[in-house]
Formats: structure tokens, C-alpha cells, sequence
């Protein structure tokens, strides 16, 4: 199911590159310095598939490789994305059910799992997901053990914990993309509400990818402006149930497209890549992604994985960022961890 061997299309499998092209005398060998780019990306459902194809269009890996247990999908996949070639900067796309396939990756992104039912709870898919996490992570972390693995099937933060448990990484290269794509539903509907681009906000959810995960209304700034201060200082009122109610809509958003085509795809993919694009180019950005959360902002009784403002790199997780919360958001976040930690001890993890 790989690639055929770039130029072998003369008679014989002759190299045609080799005759094709003059040859450059008193060359020198690339730099050292430049690298080779390899992502690998399991599962290759609505949600892989939007994340390869973002990765393609916007020129994030030198080489792309697909794994899927559906071969013949698989297949079918492949050679749709090798088609598009005259329109895409130019990647290797490999594609195979053998994970042997994913050797020498810089990066695993993992979206295999059991699609979610309309109305179904994120944690209700763990039991369904933790099987197949133990066929999926120990290949990959054989063939490409100096890897980072980004985990996006749900429920994704007990997943996350489960990937760094089952592929003994440190805790800095196992992330899950967590509220990434929360936060970024939340700074729409905020910049919606204002009249303003969602890029001019900075605002965070945090806690469980889910119905647990903490609106930071304390910390949110547009322009640079404090919201609730600025609001306070000029006396305008503002109730606070309004503010409950947008955040209910980030978490209930996912379900609302579910139930209108049957699956999110297209915000997760941008979402993914973005995350790749922190990571591999070493851009040092802060995204709300899941790391292992243990002893930040009180948070004890275990090990688990919530989404956080971490700074990302080119070596996974570099830290996490020291934003002020109010106690009531701190409480709420160390809620969100005690609700994880009792979904993994009800596994017996």
C-alpha cells in the first residue's frame, strides 16, 4: 500500500530522475540543520482525515503517514490525497494497516475510537476506547519512541492518561489536545457577543474536555482589555448568568453539531494542525491542551491529565503558565480532576 519509488517509471523500474535532470557539479550535502518532518495520524475517520488534510494544505510535515485497521478505506484515502499533489505543497503520503508504517515520526496525532452517539457523554466512550489504546500505543511507541504523541479520540483527557500510562513517554511528550478547541468555540462566541475577531480575544476553558471544563472569566482580555475589571470599573452591571450561559454553549456545542450532521470534523482538524504547528516549528505558544496536571493549582489525589495554558515546543509540553484564578475557578478546576480521577479508579487505573 506504499508510495511507488519516486522516478522508477521506466522500462524495468529504471530511474528516469537520473536522466532526467542534468546533474549540478561541486554540490554540496544539505545542511544538517534541516530536518525531515514526519507526522503519523491513526484513524483516518471524519475527524483523521480533516486533521491529514489540514496538515497537507498548510505545509506542516515533509512526510504524511496514514494507519487504519480498514484497509481498503485506507487505500482509498491515500490515493485521494496523493491526487490532489498538483495542488498541495509537496508531501510523501504513506498509508498501511501496519504501524510500521508511522517509523521515524515526529509526531503521532491518534483520533481512533468509537464515534460518539448523539447525547452520549465524552466519558461514556472510555470504556470502549481503553482496549484499543493498548493495541494502538505500543507500536507507535516502538517505531518512533522519540516521538510526541498528540491524543484527540474522546473521552481525550483519560485517553491522554492511559497513552502516557501504556507507552511509559515522559509526561512532556504525551498531550491531548483537550480544550484547545473549547477555548477557541469560547473566544468566538465572546468575540460574537462584542462584535469583535476572535483573535483579538484571549480567553481560556480549562479542566475536562467535557461537562466539567472551567470558563476563566477572570483572566479574559480583549485588545489587551480586562473584561470584568474594565466592566467593573465602569460600573456597568452584567449578570452573571449570562456568562453561565456561554460557556453552557462551548460545552454543548459539540453535541449541537453532532446532532445536525452526525459528527465535528473541520474545527478539530484546524485545531490539531494548529497544535502541530506549535510543536514541530518550536513557536513556544501557550494552547489549553491536557498534561499531567498534578500539583498545579492545588491539584492532588493522583496523576491525571487536564487541560492547562501550556507552552508547547519542539520538545512537547515546556511548562504551564501561571495565570491568576479566582479561588472559585480554582476549586472548580480541582472539581474537574477529582471527576477525572474517579473515572480512572472506576477502570481500577
Amino acid at each position: 500500500m506504499h508510495k511507488s519509488p519516486s522516478g522508477s517509471l521506466g522500462p524495468g523500474g529504471l530511474d528516469l530522475s537520473q536522466v532526467f535532470f542534468k546533474p549540478i557539479h561541486n554540490t554540496s550535502p544539505p545542511s544538517p540543520t534541516k530536518r525531515h518532518t514526519k507526522i503519523s495520524v491513526v484513524g483516518t475517520g471524519n475527524v483523521g482525515m480533516a486533521i491529514a488534510q489540514t496538515i497537507l494544505t498548510q505545509d506542516l510535515a515533509d512526510e504524511l503517514a496514514l494507519v487504519d485497521a480498514k484497509a481498503d478505506k485506507l487505500h482509498g484515502e491515500m490515493l485521494d490525497l496523493q491526487h490532489a499533489a498538483a495542488f498541495l505543497p509537496r508531501t510523501k503520503i504513506l498509508a498501511s494497516t501496519d504501524y510500521s508504517v508511522t517509523v521515524g515520526s515526529d509526531l503521532c496525532i491518534i483520533t481512533a475510537g468509537a464515534r460518539q452517539i448523539p447525547g452520549e457523554s465524552r466519558l461514556n466512550l472510555l470504556q470502549r476506547n481503553v482496549t484499543l489504546f493498548e493495541m494502538i500505543i505500543p507500536p507507535l511507541a516502538k517505531y518512533s519512541p522519540d516521538s510526541i504523541l498528540m491524543i484527540v479520540s474522546n473521552p481525550v483527557d483519560v485517553l491522554t492518561y492511559i497513552a502516557w500510562k501504556i507507552s511509559g513517554f515522559p509526561s512532556n511528550r504525551v498531550i491531548g489536545s483537550g480544550t484547545n478547541l473549547d477555548s477557541s468555540r469560547f473566544r468566538f462566541l465572546i468575540a460574537d457577543h462584542l462584535d469583535v475577531t476572535a483573535q483579538d480575544v484571549q480567553a481560556y476553558i480549562v479542566g475536562e474536555h467535557g461537562d466539567s471544563s472551567v470558563a476563566l472569566w477572570s483572566s479574559i482580555s480583549v485588545g489587551g482589555v480586562p473584561i470584568l475589571s474594565f466592566l467593573e470599573k465602569q460600573e456597568i452591571a452584567y449578570e452573571k448568568e449570562t456568562l453561565e450561559n456561554i460557556h453552557k454553549a462551548v460545552v454543548d456545542s459539540a453535541y449541537e453539531v453532532i446532532n445536525l450532521k452526525g459528527y465535528t470534523s473541520w474545527a478539530i482538524g484546524y485545531s490539531a494542525a494548529n497544535l502541530a504547528r506549535s510543536i514541530l516549528r518550536n513557536q513556544r505558544k501557550i494552547h489549553p491542551v491536557s498534561v499531567l496536571a498534578k500539583g498545579f493549582y492545588g491539584i492532588d489525589g493522583g496523576d491525571v491529565f487536564l487541560s492547562l495554558p501550556a507552552q508547547l515546543g519542539r520538545g512537547g509540553v515546556l511548562g504551564v503558565t501561571n495565570v491568576h484564578l479566582t479561588e472559585e475557578e480554582a476549586q472548580r478546576l480541582r472539581d474537574s480532576a477529582k471527576t477525572l480521577l474517579e473515572v480512572q479508579s472506576q477502570l481500577g487505573i
